[in-house]
């Protein structure tokens, strides 16, 4: 009975107010205690969950085998790419939907995780509120995935003392920043390029594949969290650079241990090394 008395005074509220569900999410405070990194759903194949996106009004720039059974669609909205542009913030303006035949699931990564992470003291909590409810809406039935970290802490976010954090980027190369664009464009043909997304006048996103060998640390320390590829480099004023592996690794895979870590000892220094090849 107080359930139901409850729900008719929020009802009645609202009414009188005026309130909606977008001046609800205009009003969303920033969560306390940990915040979930994927947003894990009921499968769909990956043509339906391209459609899905489509239809949420995002922009679906590529789809990328991440690993055998799994297929990452990489997506943007215009709310995105304006965060993106921002001043060292271009990471921010890509979210990934794994397909996982594996799991018989798909997972999202989560805007509030991401977007805190990747934007620092720039993150627009209602912003990405925003971004989260069309996921919702689109794919309803959207649980939290045990993946997950403190979010107060995710702007600061290392894997422990002495890693980097978010803004320790590697710089890939420098000079012009067409002839970046164009090394990129050029080197293997293109065929290396999975995506590209022009941000600003002074920004350009792209998904590069990684080598063969080096792209396989996903089944080390698993797959379930494969949207981690395609690696991205952000060409920005004369900069070609690139999240620090040991960062974006750790910031995508919150419960790795140190000696999951360990396995995959090589792997940051390897991904560096395939991301440079374009700029020699």
């Amino acid at each position: 009975m107080k359930k139901i008395f409850l729900v008719l005074v929020v009802s009645l509220l609202l009414t009188l107010t005026g309130c909606s569900s977008k001046s609800i999410v205009a009003q969303a405070s920033e969560p306390e205690g940990d915040v979930a990194t994927y947003l894990v759903g009921a499968y769909m194949d990956v043509q339906t969950a391209s459609e899905t996106l489509k239809n949420a009004g995002f922009d679906v720039l590529a789809e990328y085998k991440s690993f055998k059974k799994g297929k990452t669609l990489v997506f943007t909205n215009n709310a995105l790419k304006n965060e993106g542009a921002k001043k060292g913030r271009g990471f921010a303006s890509v979210l990934r939907l794994l397909v996982d035949k594996e799991r018989k699931q798909i997972s999202i990564t989560n805007p509030v995780y991401f977007t805190k992470a990747f934007m620092q003291a720039d993150y627009t909590h209602q912003v990405a509120v925003k971004i989260l409810a069309s996921l919702n809406k689109a794919f309803p039935g959207l649980k939290d995935s045990e993946d997950k970290w403190e979010y107060s802490d995710l702007a600061g976010y290392h894997f422990m003392m002495g890693m980097p954090y978010y803004e320790d980027v590697d710089i890939l190369g420098k000079g012009d920043q067409a002839e970046l664009i164009t090394k990129v464009d050029n080197y293997k043909k293109g065929k290396n390029v999975i995506f590209k997304l022009k941000i600003s006048d002074t920004s350009t996103l792209y998904g590069c594949a990684l080598g063969k060998k080096t792209s396989k640390f996903v089944k080390k320390i698993g797959t379930q969290n494969s949207n981690i590829l395609p690696y991205c480099i952000l060409i920005e004023n004369g900069e070609a650079k690139a999240l620090n592996a040991k960062y974006y690794i750790a910031v995508s895979y919150p419960q790795l241990s140190m000696s999951e870590f360990m396995k995959i000892a090589t792997v940051p220094g390897a991904i560096e090394k395939d991301l440079k090849k374009p700029f020699k």
